[in-house]
């Protein structure tokens, strides 16, 4: 069997064997947090487990502790969710969300692979384009048998410390965030509006059509190009709200073949956890090709 290791379409999914698949149905709603169980009773792909992005994904303890509003599972607590679920290490593992605009898929992905595990997909165009095709749907949840697993994260893969942001040189952040709050022109969910000092903005959502499948690849390079500039893929760090939406910026430019970028868990609810960290607002003043200046200080407004 073929591996998989950034997106999946719908026929290559159907076509792989029961026996050495584990598929994960990641759907939520933030604005109501048990829709994501509803709709997986009522309907989902076939021999699919759930995951809920608030107890399984996350570890919301450790949010008081300036981690952001989804602070990342440790890895013995994730190491036991696989376990339930029965996973291992043969298996290819696909994960979905609802489709266009969906969150918690790609947080999956990144999760297995900053644990080692490069056979992880995502659905591409999510739950609806397996409607969309007509294929069968199930609402019997799987028994499936448990198993021993004991993975441990890359910290190479992770910023954590927000102090780390200012090392020399500088990473180059990608805000995924709607370009109204990268702005300062709203704020729906965190304590500030607007964005880290020399963040650059691109929306998650831009890598999709209006149907919710990727773009692809050579599309994805170029316009990840027109932001990056001459910035390596090793060099850019990704954040968003809570480190959620982050991912699919992350799985967009691995799918494009600009590999080794890293995710700023904490994002902008971490970030604004402490009001004396300084607050961008605007748009930055400075090309993407000329990266960050010294002092990160390239966009128009500042506020503490």
């Amino acid at each position: 069997m073929s591996m998989h290791t950034t997106l999946i379409d719908v026929d290559a999914l159907a076509a792989l064997p029961a026996d050495e698949l584990l598929i994960v149905d990641c759907r939520v709603d933030l604005a109501d947090r048990t829709q994501g169980e509803r709709v997986y009773l009522a309907g989902h792909l076939p021999g699919a487990v759930h995951a809920d992005l608030e107890r399984d994904l996350s570890d919301m303890s450790r949010v008081p502790e300036g981690l952001g509003r989804h602070p990342l599972p440790a890895a013995k607590a994730f190491s036991a969710l696989l376990g339930r679920w029965g996973w291992t290490p043969r298996q290819q593992v696909v994960c979905y969300d609802a489709g266009p605009g969906a969150l918690a898929a790609a947080r999956l992905w990144w999760l297995l692979r900053f644990a080692g595990v490069r056979a992880v997909a995502v659905l591409d165009g999510g739950y609806a384009a397996w409607q969309a095709a007509g294929r069968p749907v199930e609402t019997a949840v799987p028994v499936r048998t448990p198993t021993q697993v004991m993975l441990d994260y890359d910290p190479r893969q992770v910023i954590v410390d927000h102090a780390t942001l200012h090392a020399a040189p500088p990473p180059l952040l990608l805000d995924a965030r709607a370009a109204a709050r990268y702005r300062g022109e709203t704020e729906p969910l965190d304590r500030a509006a607007g964005h880290v000092p020399g963040a650059r903005n691109r929306p998650y959502v831009d890598n999709l059509f209006a149907d919710g499948h990727f773009k692809p690849p050579a599309q994805l390079r170029e316009e990840f190009a027109a932001v990056l500039g001459d910035t390596a893929p090793a060099q850019v760090v990704h954040m968003c709200g809570s480190g959620v939406t982050a991912c699919y910026n992350l799985l967009a430019m691995e799918h494009a073949g600009l590999t080794g970028s890293r995710l700023y868990a904490p994002s902008w609810s971490g970030w604004v956890s402490d009001p004396s960290r300084p607050v961008a607002t605007g748009e930055p003043l400075q090309e993407p090709a000329r990266g960050r200046c010294p002092e990160g200080r390239d966009d128009r407004t500042f506020v503490r």
